[in-house]
């Protein structure tokens, strides 16, 4: 007897970058259960990977939220509540109270704009640079930790999977907002 040709979730490499839509998933409650779920299993991850960076950031008087603006900040050059806010997918209620939290830490500056006293331009204080430097090293150390025993072509497939799932749930966004011909 002849062993069955592998499929696609058997052969991450073998799934078409486009084609017919992928037939893994039914509505079947046992499909769906979280050892089996991509969403949850990759939501999981993405919960685990930042708890470990909080832990890391805690003794530079950081609390769970307030590492990422500072990153969006410096190196991302984003300089408005309204812009951190949507990068950071929270309302701007919730982004105030924690740039006020920076701001009353000494890592930001709030400035407004002469020309249009409505916009808000936030800065790093040299105490929020310094700070800054040091959130990369943890990001890096906590993405090596959940990366142990992978070799470097899992690491490499393992990122040319995420970004192919990442580039078809663009792709339906994008259709989705794009108006129909007339």
């Amino acid at each position: 007897m002849q062993a069955p040709t592998p499929t696609a979730p058997d052969r991450p490499d073998a799934v078409p970058a486009t084609g017919p839509l992928c037939c893994f998933y039914s509505d079947s409650p046992g499909d769906l259960t979280a050892d089996r779920n991509v969403g949850l299993l990759i939501r999981h991850l993405h919960v685990l990977v930042h708890r470990v960076i909080d832990l890391r950031t805690l003794p530079l008087g950081l609390t769970a939220n307030q590492w990422r603006p500072l990153l969006l900040i410096q190196h991302k050059r984003i300089d408005t509540p309204a812009e951190l806010a949507r990068a950071m997918n929270v309302d701007t209620g919730a982004m105030t109270r924690m740039l006020d939290r920076l701001e009353a830490k000494g890592f930001i500056r709030r400035d407004r704009i002469p020309e249009d006293r409505r916009v808000v331009k936030i800065t790093l204080t040299d105490t929020g640079h310094a700070l800054t430097d040091q959130i990369l090293p943890i990001i890096a150390e906590a993405l090596n930790l959940h990366l142990q025993g992978f070799s470097d072509d899992e690491i490499r497939m393992l990122l040319a999977l995420l970004k192919r799932m990442i580039q078809n749930g663009e792709q339906v966004l994008q259709q989705a907002c794009t108006p129909p011909e007339p």
